[in-house]
């Protein structure tokens, strides 16, 4: 059984890996025996806290920097990528979010924080698929959010876009499932990361969060490795177009 998550030889490529849950799912992946090709707008190209911890685990590693809110740079890291690599595993887990009540959330925010956490995912979904289907298979998971299925409050932005996400991996699974690619996603919960800090640092809001949370505590980076191993590996072959949910139970109340 172990075999069957068991991601040797396979090469994922990993973006948002600089830091919090993408960096936990990189090194999760290479804890699994995959190589991995990480890219964020603000990784250093040697000497990163994700350089060292796969290449601590005997795995290869190749760092990129990206805005994945520029479309230009995007497609310029496409080519290189593509030409460079043979991506098994896509982890799209870039993002941003853009906190504004919806009268104030003016043109730039939406279009910065729909730019990256939706254009973004989906072409890079697009190419490397395209490329997928012609090798006979590949993995591909999304980071979602409970916003996939809940509206938020002042992000209206970052509630579109990870709604989005929700659909788009249920379309590219309907396309590719009969193609041997299994398109899936990971939506997080509450998660103490730099994207969740103000609410931390908001007593109300944060007793509010954790008061609805069945597991009482605040997700760590750490809790995706698994679920992203899971979907990454062979045991996950017959999950397609699924949404899973990482929250320590807040759906469920």
């Amino acid at each position: 059984m172990l075999d069957k998550f068991s991601l040797a030889g396979r090469t994922a490529l990993v973006t948002g890996c600089n830091r919090g849950i993408g960096l936990a799912i990189a090194i999760g992946l290479a804890e699994s025996g995959a190589d991995i090709v990480g890219v964020s707008a603000s990784l250093a190209l040697e000497g990163s806290a994700c350089e060292a911890g796969v290449r601590s685990l005997g795995r290869q590693f190749t760092a990129y920097q990206c805005d994945f809110s520029d479309r230009s740079a995007l497609r310029r890291f496409v080519d290189t990528a593509a030409d460079r690599h043979r991506i098994d595993i896509l982890v799209n887990n870039a993002g941003t979010i853009k906190r504004a009540p919806a009268a104030e959330h003016d043109d730039a925010i939406w279009d910065e924080v729909l730019e990256t956490n939706l254009s973004a995912p989906f072409i890079l979904a697009r190419e490397f698929g395209r490329r997928m289907i012609a090798k006979g298979g590949g993995k591909i998971i999304f980071t979602a959010s409970l916003l996939t299925f809940q509206g938020g409050i002042n992000v209206p932005g970052y509630a579109a876009s990870k709604s989005g996400i929700g659909r788009i991996t249920m379309a590219l699974a309907n396309e590719w499932a009969a193609k041997n690619i299994n398109v899936n996603a990971i939506a997080p919960g509450y998660i103490a990361t730099d994207n969740t800090e103000a609410l931390r640092n908001d007593p109300v809001r944060s007793r509010a969060i954790l008061d609805r949370i069945p597991a009482g505590r605040w997700g760590n980076p750490e809790d995706f490795a698994g679920a992203a191993v899971f979907l990454a590996s062979p045991a996950a072959a017959y999950i397609n177009g699924h949404t899973m949910v990482v929250d320590g139970g807040w759906m469920g109340r």
